[in-house]
């Protein structure tokens, strides 16, 4: 997980915070997965669950699996809706102004998580991604959410550098910088063949609704994706996202310099 500017920021009580959205949004948290989203050694995602579970917030079962605890729904936090639910309206918002496929993503570290999505019913489409993780930098909404960091906190998050694929257009560090640069300046993230031969994506930033640094895109075969469509594309995007962001996150809320951690 990379460092947040925020002096004021305490790691380990950012990190409870992280696994109760965590346990929110899915209802239940191995210790193996806890780990993985915190980027921390499993013996600390112990720890932190232990905690939890000696407040209250959360309770092991006997399949090792933690879900929240009593004091989590004393709390009322039961009635928030999980993350998907909450951004449901603006998928589904995005389906009909696109006719393609969309999806919800979120960061995890480098990493995005395919968090929910709607599949376009043309008989050339792209399929749903639900579930998949990929690195960010070859996604268009994860090089949206990449462009919200900080230029040093997407370097840390990258320190091996880029892994050297067959084809890859970026290829590095810097490339990749360069092509931040350009998301920054358009407002959105361009992906063209990049995740998958054939398909092009536009992705754009939420930023941070209920912890989890968030994004929306939509997804096209690479022979439909004229000049024309990606600019109307990238507008219903940019609007949709304008609109999630004014309702659930706030103004002002998706700053660089917040270098928001999402769930990693």
């Amino acid at each position: 997980m990379e460092q947040n500017t925020n002096s004021y920021r305490v790691e380990a009580v950012d990190r409870a915070l992280i696994l109760l959205a965590l346990l929110a949004e899915r209802g239940r948290l191995s210790v193996t997965e806890a780990g993985r989203e915190l980027s921390v050694a499993p013996s600390t995602a112990h720890r932190l669950l232990a905690t939890l579970c000696h407040r209250g917030f959360a309770v092991r079962g006997e399949d090792r699996v933690y879900r929240p605890g009593p004091q989590w729904h004393a709390a009322g936090a039961r009635e928030v809706p999980p993350l998907p639910d909450r951004m449901r309206p603006y998928l589904e918002s995005l389906y009909g102004a696109t006719n393609e496929t969309v999806h919800l993503m979120v960061r995890t570290g480098s990493e995005v998580l395919f968090l929910d999505g709607v599949e376009g019913v043309r008989s050339l489409r792209v399929g749903l991604r639900i579930g998949v993780r990929m690195p960010a930098y070859r996604t268009s909404g994860g090089k949206a959410m990449l462009a919200d960091l900080d230029p040093d906190a997407v370097d840390a998050l990258h320190a091996g550098g880029l892994p050297p694929l067959p084809g890859e257009r970026l290829h590095d560090l810097a490339a990749l910088r360069r092509e931040l640069d350009a998301v920054r300046r358009d407002g959105f993230g361009l992906n063209q063949d990049e995740s998958e031969p054939g398909v092009t994506a536009l992705g754009a930033s939420v930023g941070l609704v209920d912890g989890h640094h968030v994004a929306l895109a939509v997804a096209l075969p690479t022979v439909r994706a004229g000049a024309d469509d990606a600019k109307a594309l990238a507008d219903g995007l940019l609007r949709i996202c304008r609109e999630a962001r004014r309702d659930l996150v706030g103004t002002g809320a998706a700053r660089r310099d917040d270098t928001p951690a999402g769930v990693g």
